[in-house]
């Protein structure tokens, strides 16, 4: 691998390490800066309820690591480093609008309210994700690989459809977001998203999180020029992000969604940050990321920039991080007992929500599957199988 393959900032960076023309409101030491088209302006409550959210969603990605590496869970797609990303975007959606997110965006999920154990469910093998999509705004967890930006798109034609997109109403007017991961963008679902959006002026934002790494394969290997760029040809806005920036990263959604909402159509929007972990717990990084790379973007962290940020400005003192310590516990131990308290799925279930309303097939199948079901156990009791 060659130094441009791997190394932590692409081709044509500004002289301080970032890509050119990257929007960030707060730097790596910590530092606040100002954007000519970028800006937010929050109460310290404010502030401090984006801090706690990614320090919540660091000790939730931790604890799932270990619950699995304990045999919990079956498998477990990390996030430490994209918490600013995640947190940030979530916290740009109004009420009403809707996520569309990828296996790894439990920091939008949080902020939407999804109780941590609906999330945790789908890794134990429990279900599908159990918390309620209509109720939380968040669609269930797609792992096929950029299989959510299509639905995300007719979601979006739907509630403009509906007139929801465009009346100057802030309780009606609704946007639709699509996270998706760097790879995704090499699939061509996420192609086929990008030019209905357009074409039909979609009230979505494509939300891109490039953590550098489509599991062994860097950025460079799928595309030759910055991702965001590829809005140009699809014909909307491209934005460029400090995806470890959780101010620049709140700007720039909040900004992009208004947009969607008031009828202005899609924006890809590319957050440039890093996947600090495996891809998955069944990854090993080690065998194709050089660890040079990984110190690099430690110095980056996001969750230690802005703590640097919220110190300096006086708004975090050392009683709100003692009872975010204490906050952070409670949801640890709730995850550990929560977890092998899971209930077992009932299998018929799976024919449960094929359809919305009831369908003659499934029926069929259901009724075949109980029948094979119930002969099963008249065998085992019988002593026929063992």
């Amino acid at each position: 691998m060659t130094d441009t393959e791997v190394g932590p900032v692409r081709a044509g960076a500004a002289h301080d390490g970032r890509p050119d023309g990257m929007v960030q409101l707060l730097d790596q030491h910590g530092v606040r800066h100002t954007h000519p088209d970028h800006e937010v302006d929050l109460e310290p409550e404010e502030l401090l309820g984006l801090y706690r959210d990614m320090v919540l969603m660091r000790r939730f990605d931790s604890e799932a690591e270990a619950l699995q590496r304990k045999g919990e869970l079956g498998l477990w797609a990390g996030s430490r480093g994209q918490e600013a990303a995640q947190v940030g975007a979530g916290r740009a959606l109004r009420r009403q609008d809707h996520v569309f997110p990828s296996y790894r965006d439990h920091g939008a999920l949080l902020t939407r309210g999804v109780d941590p154990l609906h999330i945790l469910s789908i890794f134990r093998g429990t279900d599908h994700g159990g918390w309620d999509p209509v109720a939380a705004g968040v669609h269930p967890y797609t792992l096929v690989i950029a299989a959510q930006m299509l639905p995300a798109v007719g979601y979006g034609m739907g509630v403009q459809r509906d007139g929801a997109v465009g009346t100057g109403d802030p309780e009606r007017d609704t946007a639709v977001i699509a996270c998706f991961g760097d790879g995704a963008t090499s699939q061509g679902e996420a192609a086929e998203a990008l030019n209905w959006a357009a074409v039909f002026n979609a009230p979505v934002v494509f939300f891109c999180q490039n953590n550098q790494w489509a599991i062994s394969e860097p950025v460079s290997r799928q595309s030759p020029v910055p991702l965001h760029r590829r809005a140009e040809g699809a014909g909307m806005p491209g934005v460029l992000v400090d995806g470890n920036d959780v101010l620049a990263v709140l700007a720039v959604v909040r900004s992009a969604l208004e947009r969607a909402r008031n009828g202005g159509g899609p924006t890809f929007v590319e957050a440039f940050t890093f996947r600090m972990g495996a891809h998955t717990t069944s990854d090993d990084p080690t065998r194709y990321r050089l660890a040079a790379e990984v110190d690099a973007w430690r110095e980056k962290d996001p969750l230690d920039r802005f703590r640097t940020y919220l110190t300096a400005e006086g708004v975090l003192d050392e009683d709100f991080e003692a009872q975010l310590a204490h906050e952070s516990e409670a949801l640890a131990e709730r995850l550990r007992a929560g977890v092998p308290a899971l209930p077992e799925p009932d299998p018929v279930s799976m024919f449960d929500h094929a359809y919305a309303e009831p369908h003659p097939q499934v029926q069929a199948e259901r009724d075949e599957f109980l029948a094979a079901w119930e002969q099963h156990d008249r065998d085992v009791h019988a002593g026929g199988v063992l």
